[in-house]
């Protein structure tokens, strides 16, 4: 699956979205290295701190399902700007899918910029340095 496929796959699961508080979609779709596809949308809840962003709810769905590798995530929404994902769901993302995953974030016009997840956090903290 190419990267305009996965953001494509985002863009729909973006119309899932629960978000009658900020009214800001966000969608993820998550591709696993056997080319299997997870989509997630935040969902909201008036005691904001339960809210779930969409990228944890498709990484949470894979792994749910026994997925262990990851190659990219595509994330979009409604901004014309620029959308990567939040701290939590970037350290959630290093735990889960590993620094070398691939993320697609888009743009209101449509244009991509990929990073590597290492890129997005650097001097990162992690399971390395729980174990020695």
């Amino acid at each position: 699956m190419n990267k305009k496929e996965l953001i494509k796959l985002a863009v729909e699961a973006k119309t899932k979205s629960y978000s009658p508080y900020s009214k800001f979609r966000v969608g993820a779709a998550l591709l696993t290295k056997d080319g299997k596809v997870f989509k997630g949308a935040n969902i909201e809840n008036a005691a904001y701190g339960a809210t779930m962003c969409a990228e944890r709810t498709a990484i949470f769905t894979a792994k749910l399902e026994g997925v262990e590798e990851y190659s990219a995530i595509a994330i979009a929404s409604d901004s014309g700007d620029y959308i990567p994902p939040c701290g939590t769901c970037r350290q959630v993302l290093l735990e889960l899918c590993g620094e070398k995953l691939d993320v697609h974030i888009t743009n209101g016009d449509g244009e991509v910029k990929t990073f590597k997840l290492k890129e997005l956090l650097p001097f990162s903290f992690g399971d390395k340095n729980l174990n020695g």
